[in-house]
């Protein structure tokens, strides 16, 4: 039977964004119960909470993370714990989040999710920035073929690589329908208030890790100016937890006298992520640049208004269920902050495009664009 290693280890490390992502793709391709041997590994440990909620046994590395980096990227020695733990050769290794380590499977791929690391350089720290440099074009270069979460993105690998079209899928994120879906329940949404002390005011949502790409000290200054030229009841919540390079965030806060008005809670766990969606008059994600934009989707498949930029992959996420602004511009964040306040007409026509719009995006269908580039890659 065919063997395929698939590295899981996004999937444990990262519990927002691009862990989602690989928890929902991994989950339903097992779904479709494809002919593979699939084995998932971890580079370093697995907690055995981490083992329990895998959908398959996890492999690990007999050395940290750090260490195996090392052996891989400095030393370019091959992944001997993949042929290892399959107890043969392996015919697909699938290597999940941007970096390729050396293989001796007969064919390899690489997922990556963006290139904002050469758009946006000064939003991630030196050392990660540098890094990127290196071991991504090299990841690329060593792959039989490239995932990309968007066509936006797939765009980028081949105009800044020349990476050929024909050797570049696009694999969409999703939404678990179950899950990020309209609530109606007073009691429901009231809870989700108080856990995070939003209190009963209306309040917008901006959602991400804090790093500097995601524009949320432009989010603020537009934000206050909206509170001056309408004053505007509402809070605005930025939930997430702490990136890197995330000082200028409390700083604008601090700065424009807003510490009652603009909330910072932390990370949101991902049982109250649809109830905090919901009970949001507006969801405001105005990134500088994104791979895919999952927040989007859910927030759509919430019924929630959205407001995002018009750049990258934005508008291939929120299709004509947005209100598009210019993210480096805070008067358009400010102005299409208003006009979503103001408007009760135009948001009932983001809820409904939204809904329509969120629809598709399934993890089944993002499973099956997997496996259908699984199958042309093996062929």
């Amino acid at each position: 039977m065919t063997t395929i290693a698939i590295d899981y280890t996004p999937a444990i490390r990262q519990r927002a964004g691009i862990g989602r992502i690989i928890r929902g793709q991994i989950q339903a391709l097992l779904a479709l119960k494809p002919a593979y041997d699939v084995r998932l590994f971890v580079v370093g440990s697995a907690t055995a909470a981490d083992r329990q909620a895998a959908p398959l046994p996890l492999h690990t590395t007999p050395l940290s993370e750090r260490n195996m980096v090392r052996i891989w990227h400095r030393l370019g020695a091959p992944l001997p714990q993949v042929n290892w733990f399959t107890g043969g050769p392996l015919d697909l290794f699938h290597a999940t989040d941007f970096v390729l380590a050396p293989s001796n499977a007969r064919r390899k791929l690489v997922t990556v999710h963006d290139l904002a690391f050469l758009f946006y350089p000064e939003a991630a720290m030196a050392s990660l920035q540098r890094y990127l440099n290196v071991v991504v074009p090299r990841s690329v270069r060593r792959a039989d073929h490239v995932l990309a979460d968007s066509q936006h993105t797939a765009n980028d690998l081949h105009e800044q690589w020349q990476i050929p079209v024909a050797q570049i899928t696009v694999v969409q994120g999703a939404v678990d329908h179950a899950q990020f879906r309209p609530i109606a329940d007073p009691e429901q949404l009231a809870a989700v208030r108080t856990r995070y002390g939003i209190g009963e005011q209306p309040f917008i949502l901006g959602l991400s890790t804090l790093q500097p790409r995601k524009n949320f000290v432009r989010l603020i200054e537009a934000f206050h100016a909206a509170r001056q030229m309408a004053k505007l009841p509402h809070k605005l919540v930025i939930g997430g937890g702490k990136g890197w390079l995330y000082d200028t965030v409390f700083a604008r806060v601090q700065a424009l006298g807003l510490a009652e008005h603009v909330l910072l809670p932390g990370f949101i766990a991902d049982a109250d992520l649809p109830a905090l969606y919901n009970a949001a008059e507006i969801f405001a994600f105005p990134s500088l640049y994104e791979g895919f934009g999952l927040p989007i989707l859910e927030a759509q498949a919430c019924g929630t208004p959205v407001l995002t930029a018009d750049n990258s992959c934005l508008p291939e996420a929120g299709g004509s269920g947005a209100l598009y602004v210019r993210a480096e511009d805070t008067d358009s964040i400010t102005e299409g902050l208003l006009k979503l306040v103001q408007d009760a007409n135009l948001r009932q026509q983001l809820r409904t495009a939204g809904l329509v719009n969120a629809a598709p995006f399934t993890w089944q269908r993002s499973a099956e664009q997997l496996l259908q580039a699984y199958q042309h890659v093996l062929r």
